[in-house]
């Protein structure tokens, strides 16, 4: 019983593996059926895909560089007026106000002047004062000079007159004693008066000169006088344009005090910050000279700048002149350069445009150094790691190294790396294969590239 019961599951399991074959089998035997029914697919042909690029042929050429920097402009002259002598003001002009313009020469203000006036007249009699007592002494020194000749003549006559009386009494006993003692008083009286005559006359030039200093003194003092009472008109000294005014009639003004700020707007100044790199390439410097006593910069080249206000940058354009070299700040590695624009250039076409004001921000072009035999190409053409594409015999992309002379606006000049005749890709490109084929149109509308 148990021998019948052990070989059933057996039989079971034969017959499940026989029916597990059975199933594979067919699997089998229907997968290559099908797959004989399948054509084979036709063999794919491989083909290189060119790159679409335009192209120009390039030419060395020479190019003006221009160096383009921003500054404000400035007005060169600007005054700060301040008076120098205090007292209440009397009078303005009617056009003293911020903004306005008061011609060369008219009364801006005017300060009491009645106790400078009353300086001015004691000042004037001071000096007539003392140019009167200067020709009085010279007038007496004359006199006293004619008198000390008689004088002396009197004191030598007495000395004679004494002699003889005091010999005809020492000798022959003719006389008295007492007409020879006052016969020496007489000559002794004489002899003193012409001794102090001569004193006095002595003292003259002494005395004079004291005068004439007085008078010198005095006559500074009428300059000063002078001065001051003309310190009490204070007149425009150019075309100013008023700035600042703090000034009302009846305001009492001190010397130092600031009262108005003056412009002085015929000649502007704008001055530039340009790249130290760009400045020693291309900016024009006179040759050296050999007399020149400091080390700074030698004269700039006065070239033609042109000046747009950056508002309005496609309208009218002010030419200015390269002045000169202002700074050099080696933090910033930036060297300033002034350009002086004058009052006819400033105004423009005063029908068609603003004029140059002092306040406008702005663009300036200098003319630099001329680039030889460089080739211009869009900026495109170079990448980021100076490398250009070129176009060879075959059509393939060849990369060379190129070295970039200068990039100004939507150009890059290349002075190595490229030769005549060589045909460069304009078309921009990311990493392209090298010797990848290409499909190459000719570049319209010039491209850009030199020729």
């Amino acid at each position: 019983m148990n021998s019948k019961e052990e070989s059933r599951p057996k039989k079971h399991v034969m017959i499940r593996i026989a029916a597990c074959m059975l199933i594979l089998l067919s699997g089998w035997a229907g997968m290559n059926g099908l797959a004989s029914l399948k054509e084979p697919p036709a063999e794919a042909k491989t083909e290189e895909r060119p790159i679409k690029v335009q192209v120009t042929t390039v030419q060395p050429g020479d190019y003006p560089v221009a160096i383009t920097g921003y500054g404000e402009a400035r007005a060169l002259t600007v005054v700060t007026i301040s008076p120098e002598v205090s007292g209440r003001v009397v009078y303005t002009h009617p056009s003293l106000k911020a903004g306005q313009i008061i011609p060369p020469g008219e009364v801006m203000f005017r300060i009491d002047p009645s106790d400078y006036q009353a300086g001015l007249q004691e000042a004037r009699a001071g000096v007539d004062q003392w140019r009167t007592a200067v020709a009085r002494l010279k007038k007496q020194l004359a006199i006293d000079t004619q008198r000390m000749k008689t004088l002396e003549r009197s004191a030598q006559l007495a000395k004679t007159e004494f002699e003889r009386i005091k010999g005809l009494f020492d000798a022959d006993r003719v006389g008295t004693r007492s007409g020879v003692d006052q016969a020496e008083r007489a000559y002794n009286s004489a002899l003193d008066q012409a001794d102090q005559i001569s004193q006095a006359v002595s003292l003259y030039p002494l005395q004079i000169r004291e005068a004439e200093s007085s008078l010198a003194s005095m006559r500074a003092r009428l300059s000063v006088a002078e001065t001051n009472l003309s310190r009490c008109t204070i007149t425009a000294p150019f075309y100013a344009r008023i700035q600042f005014a703090a000034l009302e009639v009846g305001q009492f003004v001190s010397p130092g005090q600031t009262v108005l700020t003056l412009v002085d707007d015929t000649v502007l100044e704008i001055q530039v910050s340009l790249d130290s790199r760009d400045a020693r390439r291309w900016l024009q410097f006179e040759p050296v000279s050999d007399r020149q006593p400091i080390a700074w910069f030698t004269a700039l080249k006065p070239v033609e700048c042109t000046i747009r206000w950056t508002e309005d940058k496609t309208g009218s354009a002010w030419t200015g002149i390269l002045n000169r070299v202002v700074k050099f700040d080696q933090q910033t590695r930036t060297l300033t350069v002034a350009v002086r624009v004058n009052p006819q250039s400033a105004m423009g076409d005063r029908h068609r445009s603003l004029p140059l004001v002092e306040g406008m921000f702005c663009t300036v072009d200098i003319p630099g150094r001329t680039m030889r035999a460089v080739y211009r190409l869009p900026r495109q053409a170079v990448s980021f790691e100076n490398k250009a594409y070129l176009v060879n015999a075959d059509k393939r992309l060849k990369t060379v190294d190129v070295r970039v002379e200068r990039i100004e606006g939507e150009h890059v000049y290349v002075g190595q790396g490229i030769n005549a005749g060589d045909t460069v890709i304009l078309t921009r490109l990311i990493d392209p294969l090298e010797n990848a084929l290409l499909d190459v149109a000719e570049a319209t509308g010039g491209g850009g590239a030199a020729s």
